[in-house]
């Protein structure tokens, strides 16, 4: 059984993905057995649907089209993060994010969902669309799990609070763990008590940065503000402080106990993380120790992938 992992961020960090998913083909030597990215995550601003993580700036539609067909034509889906706690009915009309959703429409890229009317609307307008169900619905229940595997969703994310906790995860069903994705390297705290509040002032900062990239006006750090206030130690950790949380899937497990169990899908976390801790996971996921230190170096050292300029990413976030 192959692990295949979902990666952040095709905006952000576009050039890092792509350079990895080239090395992978390149130099399997490098690498675990079975290793494969399955989905590069994330969004394009200024897109209100935009959830989990709040973007600033915009993208020119060229350099949308050229992720788009970079990722695909690597055999990568890309997987739209369209869980905005904040939307509104009314959002549906949104002429960026139906344009986007219609760029990418091809039965082979993703969407991640979370608000139920966001949801129909996508299957009624881009019917070509697998949905994912996102680990935003922080469903910690087994119930209200078995129920979500019942909604059509290609894959479920897990709540971070199942990893680890093998009682729980050996319940569900057999056949049904492949449909689970597992966030291996949450930064959140385990049973964080305001993580739903703070996706919705990420939520609120995403509007707010949107409105100011429609009337054109200048970037100001004003958009983000509810997001800057909200006051959580973890938005600068690194990779290294968050092992010690009982949520942190170490790489050991997943080819041991994870794979063995059935599970193999492992979702990265680190949409607008500091590259430096991207490729940390990274490698610690996914590369052979003896060939660690090669191919950190070599993912850092990444060329452009994309042949054009990178668009204006005013006003990134950093991560919950």
């Amino acid at each position: 059984m192959n692990a295949k992992f979902h990666i952040p961020d095709f905006f952000k960090h576009a050039d890092l993905n792509l350079t990895l998913i080239d090395k992978i083909k390149e130099h399997p030597e490098y690498f675990y057995d079975g290793v494969e990215i399955a989905s590069c995550f994330g969004c394009f601003p200024p897109a209100l649907w935009n959830g989990g993580r709040a973007l600033g700036g915009t993208a020119s539609y060229d350099f949308i089209k050229a992720v788009i067909k970079a990722f695909n034509d690597r055999n990568v889906p890309i997987r739209y993060t369209f869980t905005n706690p904040t939307l509104e009915e009314k959002d549906l009309k949104d002429p960026f994010c139906n344009r986007i959703a219609k760029l990418a429409e091809n039965g082979f890229n993703e969407i991640i969902v979370n608000i139920p009317f966001l949801e129909e609307y996508i299957r009624e307008k881009y019917p070509q669309y697998p949905l994912i169900s996102s680990t935003v619905k922080q469903i910690e229940d087994y119930d209200a799990l078995m129920r979500e595997f019942e909604k059509g969703y290609k894959l479920v994310v897990l709540d971070y609070n199942w990893n680890n906790d093998f009682e729980k995860l050996e319940k569900i069903p057999r056949e049904l763990r492949e449909r689970c994705e597992i966030l291996v390297c949450p930064y959140c705290t385990p049973h964080c008590k305001r993580r739903g509040e703070h996706y919705v002032a990420l939520g609120e900062a995403q509007r707010e940065s949107c409105r100011q990239a429609v009337s054109a006006a200048k970037f100001s750090n004003s958009a983000m503000q509810k997001a800057f206030e909200f006051n959580c130690p973890n938005t600068g950790y690194n990779f290294y402080q968050i092992q010690d949380y009982c949520t942190f899937v170490k790489n050991d497990d997943i080819y041991t106990k994870y794979l063995d169990m059935g599970f193999c899908n492992f979702k990265i976390e680190g949409r607008v993380l500091h590259p430096a801790n991207v490729v940390e996971s990274y490698v610690y996921y996914m590369v052979k120790p003896e060939h660690r230190d090669r191919v950190r170096l070599e993912l850092q050292l990444h060329d452009r992938k994309l042949d054009m300029p990178k668009s204006n990413s005013r006003g990134m976030l950093p991560r919950v």
